[in-house]
């Protein structure tokens, strides 16, 4: 038997799309006043703030995008202001460190027009350090550095809606919760599609409670549970239509195809840089949250519209 023709799509919105491109190399950075006054008060003991957060999230960012250190960021920054005039004072390479560690970074998003598609999964980053290959050229134990990011992204607009960064040793089951608890209650889930490794009753269970539906794909060895929960009869349904139909057309008639556009997120991620700067874990969760602001305001420029032509 042969194998199918995969089909070839065709972008509809090309002009569109071609000019979002360009759009996200912009050199174009908007300095707004409020950025050179104190932060808004805390309510807590001790000095008050110089800088705000968004004037914060705003040099980290740079640093993002251009792969530079704090120091170099923080010229960076002087070298803009002077060039346009402002005689703005910039946070020293110390206090960005020390604020980054406690930054809310604020992840812009415009949101679905109908119930939220959310597209779940897991992938692993570098952190800056000496790694394996030092490791196993001098000897010594060898050095596991890695964390995961968990992103939950807006199939409709492929922007990411939900991130949690945790430690290698976590799995990703236990992490669907606090992915679904960052959607706001009043928001409408339609459905959540992750693959197998979501497939527990916990991650059905939550999917259950905010009325969504899951397609996740059972186990191979999955058995029917008992039906104590909405979550365990949707998870028994989902087992009985693949062995009725098949993995392959289950895949097929269930859209978990479209799990694909998450891992094309992940890759653009990664893009920004494959390891973390940063040398604790707080502010490397910053420095994700960072990236993932700068990856949804390329997203907003624009997306390609595809079709399928043959």
């Amino acid at each position: 038997m042969s194998r199918p023709t995969p089909p070839t799509y065709r972008t509809r919105n090309w002009p569109a799309y071609n000019e979002a491109l360009k759009r996200r190399g912009s050199l174009t950075i908007w300095f707004a006043p409020e950025m050179s006054g104190e932060a808004a008060p805390t309510g807590r003991r001790g000095r008050q703030q110089t800088y705000s957060n968004a004037a914060i999230q705003t040099y980290l960012s740079m640093k993002v995008l251009f792969g530079m250190a704090l120091r170099q960021t923080t010229g960076f920054v002087e070298s803009l202001l002077r060039l346009v005039g402002l005689n703005w004072t910039v946070p020293d390479f110390s206090t960005l460190s020390r604020r980054q560690k406690i930054l809310a970074v604020n992840i812009p998003y415009r949101g679905s027009r109908g119930p939220l598609h959310l597209l779940i999964d897991s992938t692993g980053i570098k952190v800056e350090g000496e790694g394996e290959w030092n490791a196993r050229k001098h000897g010594g134990p060898k050095r596991h550095v890695w964390r995961k990011i968990h992103l939950g992204i807006d199939e409709e607009t492929l922007e990411i809606r939900a991130v949690e960064i945790t430690g290698r040793h976590i799995g990703d089951a236990p992490v669907l919760p606090d992915l679904l608890s960052q959607i706001p209650m009043d928001e409408a889930i339609g459905c959540i599609t992750a693959d197998g490794a979501y497939d527990t009753r916990k991650c059905h269970d939550a999917i259950a409670d905010r009325g969504a539906r899951a397609v996740i794909p059972p186990r191979k060895n999955a058995k029917p549970w008992k039906t104590f929960t909405a979550g365990a009869v949707a998870r028994n349904e989902a087992l009985r239509a693949s062995k009725y139909l098949g993995r392959a057309l289950w895949r097929r008639w269930s859209g978990y195809h479209r799990r694909s556009r998450v891992e094309t997120k992940m890759h653009c991620v990664k893009l920004l840089g494959q390891r973390l700067m940063a040398r604790d874990f707080d502010r490397r969760v910053a420095e994700l949250q960072v990236r993932i602001a700068v990856l949804n305001g390329y997203t907003s420029l624009g997306i390609p519209v595809t079709e399928a032509v043959g």
